[in-house]
């Protein structure tokens, strides 16, 4: 019998992926000037409207309006008629110093760096894609970003920025099969039909992203492009955006289990980001050693505390070594501290604005993807 799944994925230009960026594009300006920065910082936008709100502490000095309209210009918001212009949109600055009261709980006593919040978290791999994802979230990763490119690049110069790509995968007997159903929502020009939209966007994007993965789909029974027929009116004056609303889209697509918090515009003392991180590197590294087919690795700390409360592995049935040489490789891949995480994954550095769109894994460029041989 035939089971499915469907992940979706957002284009950089979606109102919550902007808030992403902008409150991500923060954390790495202040990184990049005090690599011992602290930053919760959140973004939220509307028609010609950005506010960012938050604490941050830190010894750089940073200009947080021009970040964000140099973002909004990026992301390809020019048009005065979507109404969310990088030179009209007012930025309000609402931004504070830490608490003391979290500052105190993080600040390193001698045993080490503590936890900047409290919270579980979760990290997952399979095998079933060669950089250990579900294929649902992979695929749909993907196309967004492809749409990205055919509009930034001037293949496709109607296209508007804003967008979604849904996949819905046919697995058999665990394995993914097929693809079912391609669902999209891209904005484009009045000029342009919704029929030439479509046949492009398939010949130029998926099609042949499906054909890597040796799939295909008949284009006209299986892609849906712009449910209602029409999309003209884009980005955040159609469709208020916030930061962390994405946390599916950032992760496994709803296929593994997530935690509470979100990752963008926190610094990596919050372990909402950092342990989420360290948990994939950890699932990851045991599925690409063979140990299981898939890994789900969780860890959960509390406000100050230096080393998780919890770690635990779950293989699915799936493990091909016992238990204890499982948790042995684990401990020999990576000090689950705070700030061990923090030290063996070199986090205090400007990386992060990359991961605020197209999800923060299964990317090549990022220290918790790495794959590592045990005590290396």
């Amino acid at each position: 019998m035939s089971q499915y799944f469907t992940s979706e994925s957002v284009c950089a230009g979606h109102p919550d992926k902007v808030c992403d960026q902008i409150s991500d594009a923060i954390v790495d300006a202040l990184f990049a000037q005090d690599p011992h920065s602290r930053a919760g910082v959140e973004t939220a936008v509307t028609a010609n409207r950005v506010v960012l709100m938050g604490e941050v502490n830190t010894k750089a000095k940073v200009d947080f309006e021009a970040i964000a309209r140099a973002e909004v210009k990026r992301l390809g918001y020019d048009l005065r008629e979507l109404e969310f212009h990088h030179e009209d949109i007012k930025v309000d600055v609402l931004i504070r110093q830490q608490s003391a009261e979290i500052a105190q709980g993080v600040d390193d006593s001698g045993e080490g760096e503590g936890a900047g919040d409290q919270g579980m978290m979760f990290g997952y791999a399979s095998n079933e894609t060669p950089n250990f994802m579900p294929l649902p979230i992979e695929l749909a990763h993907r196309l967004t970003c492809r749409y990205d490119e055919l509009r930034e690049d001037g293949t496709l110069p109607f296209l508007r920025p804003d967008g979604k790509a849904q996949i819905t995968v046919e697995y058999k007997d665990g394995k993914p099969a097929g693809i079912h159903h391609v669902v999209s929502a891209v904005p484009h020009d009045e000029t342009v039909g919704l029929e030439d939209v479509q046949k492009a966007l398939y010949e130029h994007a998926i099609q042949p992203i499906l054909a890597e993965y040796n799939l295909s789909i008949d284009p006209s029974k299986q892609f849906v492009l712009n449910g209602t027929g029409v999309w003209h009116f884009s980005g955040p004056a159609a469709d208020a955006g916030l930061t962390g609303r994405k946390i599916i889209v950032d992760t496994y697509g709803g296929y593994a289990r997530v935690g509470g918090g979100a990752f963008s515009g926190k610094d990596c003392s919050k372990v909402d980001r950092s342990g989420a991180y360290a948990a994939r590197y950890l699932a990851k590294n045991i599925v690409a050693a063979g140990l299981a087919d898939k890994a789900e690795v969780s860890l959960a700390y509390f406000i100050g505390a230096h080393r998780p409360v919890m770690q635990e592995v779950e293989t699915f049935g799936t493990a091909k070594a016992s238990p204890e040489e499982i948790k042995t490789f684990m401990d020999s891949l990576l000090d689950t501290s705070v700030h061990g995480i923090i030290e063996g994954l070199d986090l205090r550095r400007p990386i992060y604005k990359q991961t605020a769109a197209y999800g923060h894994f299964g990317r090549t460029n990022v220290p918790w993807e790495a794959v590592k041989a045990a005590g290396k």
